[in-house]
């Protein structure tokens, strides 16, 4: 009784979706299917934090990864609170828990070729949208900055005599990050046709829509996926992966790692080196070529 209330609470109170609704249900039944075979059909409320410590194990030594372990906890934990809202339990016994540890994953970085291709073949700029695209493209595998940055970027944090751009990033921390003569040209022949448009109404914004508006994000990375789609086979093609490339191929040309970290606004050095294992591999490829020992 109690999971069917559950399920109404889900879909009423939270306004939790059929199929989120279906998948905490599922989980739940997975840890019950546990208690029945391993411990006797011990109703869920009456299990502790030990047997739920052993299900866990249980379902790591199936190969289940630790994402997926750490939903179907996250979905046992989300019934145990509703139970201790209900009274039907005192305490949760996941009170304390700590989630399973989850690698970061880090997308593969588009080839400097698949660069090359869609820079220099796949755009002919000669209208506001094909301009605004290329600029797009342009800032972003030139800068590294992160897409809403670039959504947020005025007309006047770009530079031109400088030839540097001022963000805004997280936590409102400012940076200035230098910018190629590629990406000035791009963004001059950008604003020449900016400024033929009929209508602008958030003027001070740098990339704008067609009707004049500020751009949005889900547009910006529809135009990123557009254009990678047609040269390269990854199954992502997204503002982060070329923000990603933008590292990579800085460190594989011998770029300083504390340097890569300010141009991409990290505050600690530890999510910089996320990008290294690219460089490293580019490494690999060196030393076994030019090494004499490799060549015996």
């Amino acid at each position: 009784m109690e999971k069917t209330n559950f399920s109404d609470y889900l879909q009423l109170e939270r306004n939790y979706s059929k199929h989120t609704i279906t998948a905490y249900l599922k989980d739940i039944e997975s840890f019950e299917s546990f208690l029945v075979q391993e411990h006797h059909g011990l109703k869920v409320q009456d299990a502790d934090y030990s047997q739920i410590r052993q299900w866990i194990v249980l379902l790591v030594e199936q190969g289940q990864s630790n994402r997926t372990i750490n939903r179907k906890v996250s979905s046992l934990n989300a019934y145990y609170k509703y139970l201790q809202k209900l009274s039907v339990i005192n305490a949760n016994p996941l009170s304390q828990h700590k989630a399973l540890k989850i690698g970061k994953k880090v997308s593969i970085p588009f080839s400097e070729e698949e660069l090359r291709k869609v820079l220099n073949e796949c755009f002919d700029p000669i209208d506001f949208e094909s301009s605004r695209n290329l600029a797009i493209i342009e800032l972003f595998y030139t800068t590294g900055i992160r897409r809403i940055e670039l959504v947020n970027i005025q007309i006047k944090d770009v530079d031109f005599a400088s030839k540097q751009l001022k963000i805004l990033g997280k936590r409102n921390k400012e940076r200035y990050i230098p910018i190629l003569d590629t990406t000035l040209q791009a963004l001059n022949n950008y604003l020449e046709y900016r400024n033929e448009l009929p209508v602008i109404k958030d003027r001070e914004f740098l990339f704008l829509t067609k009707k004049g508006l500020k751009i949005y994000e889900t547009l910006v990375y529809r135009i990123i996926n557009k254009y990678f789609s047609e040269v390269s086979s990854k199954a992502k093609c997204s503002p982060h992966v070329l923000r990603h490339s933008f590292a990579t191929h800085l460190l594989n040309g011998g770029a300083d790692l504390n340097a890569v970290k300010e141009l991409l606004g990290h505050t600690s050095l530890a999510a910089t080196q996320v990008y290294t294992h690219n460089s490293i591999a580019e490494l690999k490829k060196v030393y076994a070529k030019a090494h004499p020992r490799n060549k015996s």
